[in-house]
């Protein structure tokens, strides 16, 4: 992805969140100017990978195969004595013509929450004991309360205010329903490790290649600099 389309990107997702009111916490804010100079104080931020996260999952067509991201909370299960957080929260932003890939994750379990905007369709299979994709047995599905069994690759549609549950490998996508406008989603989930829990069919890339071609508006999750280390005492 070019710069420059990362940073369109990034102030869309930021304007989505003020226009439904929707406050986001001050790592969002950092300059990029002033990351090299934060010591390990911030190391959560950068060992927990949150904030911002816009890809185009290695495809060059962001509008039309692209995900936008923050991650707000999370822990990490490797360093879990330093981060014991068992948990995690997301925004999700899906603009209408953009698709987010079929996936599903070994250790996490999640909510999807349409927060606001238009309706999410959420495409949903199970799978095989070998990982591939079944697409003969129902499915069932959990929303907001109420159980239901819904055939092979039916695109469960979540209008504001409704969510889904997804299980460990549950195969799932994203698109937005044609003619009711782009979509900020929520996620609740346990840790969150977009580097080893993610199965995509077919396989694609998590994080974007990026061509600088102007300065970046804010840097992603997977760009964080190391900690500035302490000056040494005299």
């Amino acid at each position: 992805m070019k710069r420059s389309e990362i940073n369109r990107a990034l102030k869309e997702l930021e304007a989505m969140c003020a226009k439904h009111a929707v406050a986001l916490p001050p790592f969002c804010h950092i300059p990029p100017a002033q990351w090299p100079e934060l010591g390990r104080e911030y190391d959560e931020i950068r060992d927990c990978m949150l904030g911002w996260d816009i890809t185009d999952y290695g495809q060059g067509d962001f509008d039309h195969f692209g995900f936008s991201l923050i991650t707000i909370r999370n822990g990490n299960r490797v360093l879990a004595d330093k981060y014991p957080k068992v948990y995690a929260e997301k925004l999700l932003y899906l603009k209408e013509g953009q698709y987010a890939p079929n996936h599903f994750h070994w250790y996490k379990t999640e909510d999807i929450i349409n927060r606001g905007g238009g309706n999410v369709l959420i495409r949903v299979y199970n799978s095989l004991p070998d990982e591939e994709i079944d697409y003969v047995s129902d499915v069932t599905v959990h929303t907001d309360g109420r159980m239901r069994i819904v055939p092979a690759g039916t695109q469960v549609r979540l209008t504001p205010g409704e969510s889904i549950f997804i299980p460990q490998r549950l195969y799932h996508d994203f698109s937005v329903e044609p003619g009711t406008g782009p979509v900020l989603l929520g996620e609740v989930s346990q840790c969150n490790d977009d580097n080893t829990d993610n199965r995509f069919y077919p396989p694609v890339g998590r994080f974007p290649a990026i061509e600088e071609d102007e300065p970046p508006y804010r840097l992603l999750c997977s760009e964080y600099p190391p900690a500035r280390e302490a000056e040494p005492k005299e």
